[in-house]
């Protein structure tokens, strides 16, 4: 056969494939959609049952808990994974034990030169971190704008240190500055704010009346604070002896300005209402075939405010469908695909936190007690209130530049052919979520989402929608949920493999104290 043949039947080859390919690929891209649309199913039923009235907002130490980890255990058992609590005691439910205090009584009485000050009842208010606190008859010194380095532990002990609220440096340098818990650290008996600057007395009585929560494994002491309004500490100056209020802050302005006992006594009390809870996190494992080469942490909570409102309105219970059903139904779904696929190299745990609504308690507990050294986890991911934008968006990092992850989370976003959103306006919520726990602990972690990509969309559902009984299923977008499960799934097959992301050296975090966003 001559080459004009051979060319004729080549081209006649390459016409022929030509033509076949749409008909190959349509039969591809029919089961590519029919799995999606499977997977958009899942994501559906996790959120509607998680986030459903039956369910009670997912409040910890309820019956609401009971039901939402036995739906979760039952998913990820049937996935295929197993309890990652590594504590044959204990198998998947790793128990947390939780304090609530809710302040009562607040006394406070004033005395100068032996005689009692009648200041305002409702210009001061006294709280405790204990149960009961009472100091009597103690000296008040004022110490100026300082945070606790310039005056000597033998100048405050057995005194209440007296601080203006306006003269309170909020960070040094990147650091945020606890003045008072500086001051009580350094031996004051007290610490009493005369609040000067944004904050009122009743703004401060609404805020701290509120119960507070902490792990039963950390030191609870007793320490007092006390708040006091402008016009009460008028009263107080301007007791005979006294002096004036706007002179005395003045006065703490002076360079050479020394720390000034002021001439008054004060006995204050407080007392608090302890409850305990007991929670749970959730811990599954997907073990992988070399778990010497480290770990893979996947992280989402679980837990809610059960009912948040009261009658007369209808709508009692916040369902926390977006925060953080959505997060929820990402994990299982991420997790029953790993567990589908082919090996992974290295073992992936799935955790579902509790308390992270009361303070990212749950998260703070697991590095307490982990199942496996913490730096034994090469990279985590949290995921945490997703669902809030349709399909096709660009890709955010919670803790972008913070960790050592980001070259590999860019890697795998530009192989699924995504885009980034340009900045990081994204870091403003790295404190408001379980993440900051870890990054604490020198775990990198970093929450990767479209859902942080939309400024109107994600203003607009915590103006209106977050931590509000809307919250319900009908709210969330499953178009971006399914975005944020392939996006998890990427991330965690490029992480577990050794090759891809060899094991760092710790530490591994560069820039977390850069971050500056709000407080959770």
């Amino acid at each position: 056969m001559d080459r004009g043949g051979i060319g004729r039947l080549g081209g006649l080859a390459v016409l022929a494939l030509a033509l076949a390919l749409p008909m190959i690929a349509v039969p591809v891209l029919a089961a590519k959609a029919k799995r999606e649309t499977a997977l958009v199913t899942m994501l559906r039923q996790h959120v509607e049952t998680l986030a459903s009235d039956e369910f009670g907002g997912r409040e910890p130490g309820t019956d609401s808990e009971t039901k939402t980890l036995r739906y979760l255990a039952g998913q990820w058992f049937d996935i295929g994974l197993e309890s990652g609590t590594n504590d044959p005691g204990n198998a998947w439910f790793a128990p947390v034990d939780l304090v609530e205090r809710e302040p009562l009584l607040s006394r406070a009485k004033f005395i100068r030169s032996r005689r009692e000050v009648a200041v305002p009842a409702d210009g001061v208010f006294v709280v405790t971190s204990g149960i009961r606190s009472l100091i009597e008859n103690a000296p008040m010194l004022y110490i100026g704008p300082g945070h606790g380095g310039p005056t000597a532990r033998t100048e405050l002990a057995g005194r209440i240190a007296v601080v203006f609220d306006s003269q309170a440096p909020q960070r040094i340098g990147d650091k945020e500055i606890d003045r008072a818990g500086r001051l009580l650290d350094g031996g004051a008996a007290a610490v009493l704010t005369v609040l000067d600057g944004d904050r009122a007395i009743e703004d401060v009585i609404a805020r701290r009346r509120r119960a507070g929560y902490a792990l039963a494994s950390e030191r609870l002491g007793g320490d007092i604070e006390v708040f006091i309004s402008p016009a009460a500490a008028e009263v107080l100056m301007a007791a005979p002896g006294g002096g004036n209020l706007a002179a005395l802050r003045q006065a703490g302005d002076a360079p050479d300005f020394a720390a000034k006992l002021i001439g008054v006594n004060a006995t204050f009390e407080a007392t608090s209402r302890e409850t305990r809870i007991k929670t749970h996190n959730l811990i599954g494992k997907l073990e992988g075939r070399r778990s010497d080469t480290g770990a893979v942490l996947m992280i989402a909570h679980w837990d809610h405010f059960g009912k948040c409102a009261a009658p007369p309105a209808e709508d009692l219970i916040c369902n926390g469908a977006v925060d953080n059903a959505s997060g929820l139904a990402v994990l299982t779904e991420t997790a029953r695909l790993l567990a589908s696929g082919r090996p992974l190299e290295r073992d992936v745990y799935f955790l579902a936190t509790t308390g992270e609504e009361l303070g990212l308690l749950g998260a703070l507990a697991f590095t307490e007690n982990p199942p496996i050294p913490l730096d034994r986890f090469v990279a985590a991911f949290n995921v945490d209130s997703t669902g809030l934008v349709p399909a096709g968006l660009p890709v955010s990092i919670v803790g972008k530049g913070t960790t050592g992850l980001d070259a590999g989370i860019a890697r795998v976003i530009k192989g699924m052919k995504r885009k980034f959103v340009t900045g990081d306006a994204a870091n403003a919520f790295a404190k408001r979520q379980d993440g900051w726990i870890f990054i604490q602990h020198d775990l990198p972690t970093v929450m990767v989402s479209t859902s942080y990509s939309d400024p109107e969309r994600l203003e607009q559902f915590m103006d209106d929608v977050y931590h509000r009984p809307n919250d319900e299923a009908a709210k969330v977008e499953y178009g971006g949920l399914l975005d944020d499960v392939q996006i998890q799934v990427g991330l965690v097959r490029h992480f577990a493999d050794s090759k891809a992301f060899p094991r760092p050296a710790r530490p591994a975090l560069a820039h977390a104290a850069s971050l500056m966003p709000p407080s959770h």
